[in-house]
C-alpha cells in the first residue's frame, strides 16, 4: 500500500467526517440578545434567565408543566371536513394543513386534555401558535367545544390557553361560525356552575379576543404577552394619533381593567390551583404545587415556614 492510501487519504476524510455540531443547541433569546443553552432554556420552561422574557412554548411542555407528574389524557375529537371550500392560494390547503402537521406533530392548532392538576380533576385546552398561526378553524372550534363538553362531563374547571392570530381565512364564514358556537360552549359551562379560566399567552389577537378568549370568569395572562385586536399601525391610521410603547401588553391591559392578573409561568401552575380551589370551594393542596417546576424555581427547604 503506498503512502498516498495509507496516510494522505485518511487525513483527507478525517477532515471531512467530522462530526457536525447541531446548530440548535443554543437560543438567543429575542428581547435581551442573551445566547441560552438549549437544557438551560427547557428546563426554565422558555423563560429567558437574564431578562425574564418569556418565549413561546409547545402544547406537550405546557401540559407537562401543569398536570400532576405530567401524567394526563389527551381528549379525542371528531373528525371535519379538511377543506369545505376547496380554498387555495399560492398552495392549496390541505398542502398548507399537511406541512403544518408534519411541523408541530399535531392535527391542529387546539389540542385537550385532561388530568389532576394540584390533585382537582381538570380539562385543559392549548392553542398552538406554531400550527398555522393558532388560527380558528373548523377542527380547533370542535376541539375547544369539545373541550366543554367533557368539562360538563367530569364536573370539573376548564382552563383555555390562547395564542391565536384570529380565524382561519381558509375556512372562511365556517371559521367564523366557530366564535359563537364556542361562545355557546362557555355558557352551557357557566349554567352547569363550573369555572371558566383563560390564560392569555403570545400572542392573542383577532376574532379569538374578540369572542370567547374574553369570556372567562378569570382572565390570568403571561408577562408582556401581546393581547389586542387589530395591529397597531392600524389603529394609529385610524385614530390618528400615536400610541404607547406598551400599548396592547399584558401589563397595559391589565393596568386598564381588561384582565385580572398576570402571572410568571413558572408560578402559574400554582396560580391556577389556588384560583381553581377558590372558584371550586375545595381546599387548598401543598403536596403537589412545586412537583412540576423548574429545579431554579422549586423553594428552599425551610423557606414555606419563614
Amino acid at each position: 500500500m503506498n503512502w498516498i492510501n495509507s496516510v494522505v487519504r485518511p487525513k483527507i476524510q478525517r477532515v471531512f467526517n467530522k462530526r457536525q455540531v447541531p446548530d440548535n443547541l443554543w437560543r438567543k433569546c429575542p428581547s435581551c440578545g442573551e445566547m441560552i443553552f438549549h437544557r438551560d432554556l427547557v428546563a426554565a420552561l422558555n423563560v429567558c434567565p437574564n431578562c425574564d422574557h418569556h418565549m413561546r412554548l409547545g402544547t406537550k411542555e405546557r401540559f407537562d408543566s401543569l398536570f400532576d407528574n405530567a401524567d394526563y389524557q389527551i381528549v379525542q375529537v371528531d373528525p371535519v371536513p379538511v377543506d369545505p371550500l376547496k380554498f387555495r392560494d399560492q398552495k392549496r390547503y390541505p398542502e398548507r394543513l399537511k406541512e403544518a402537521r408534519a411541523k408541530t406533530g399535531r392535527d391542529d392548532a387546539v389540542t385537550v386534555a385532561h388530568g389532576a392538576l394540584d390533585g382537582v380533576e381538570t380539562v385543559i385546552a392549548i392553542e398552538d401558535f406554531s400550527f398555522m398561526g393558532g388560527s380558528l378553524g373548523m377542527a380547533a372550534g370542535e376541539a375547544l367545544i369539545k373541550g366543554a363538553e367533557t368539562a360538563i362531563e367530569k364536573r370539573a374547571p376548564y382552563v383555555l390557553f390562547t395564542a391565536a392570530g384570529g380565524a382561519r381565512m381558509q375556512e372562511g364564514i365556517l371559521s367564523l361560525m366557530q366564535m359563537p358556537r364556542v361562545t355557546v360552549a362557555v355558557q352551557f359551562l357557566r349554567e352547569a356552575g363550573l369555572p371558566f379560566i383563560v390564560v392569555l399567552t403570545d400572542p392573542t389577537t383577532g376574532g379569538v379576543l374578540a369572542s370567547y378568549a374574553m369570556l372567562g370568569d378569570v382572565q390570568i395572562a403571561e408577562p408582556k404577552a401581546l393581547i389586542g385586536f387589530s395591529g397597531r399601525r392600524v389603529i394609529e391610521q385610524t385614530i390618528r394619533e400615536k400610541l404607547p410603547d406598551d400599548f396592547q401588553s399584558a401589563e397595559f391591559q391589565f393596568e386598564h381593567g381588561m384582565i385580572d392578573m398576570i402571572a410568571h409561568r413558572h408560578k402559574l401552575r400554582e396560580t391556577l390551583s389556588r384560583v381553581i380551589r377558590l372558584m371550586t370551594h375545595r381546599p387548598r393542596g401543598k403536596a403537589q404545587l412545586t412537583a412540576n417546576l423548574p429545579a431554579t424555581t422549586q423553594p428552599e427547604a425551610g423557606a414555606e415556614k419563614a
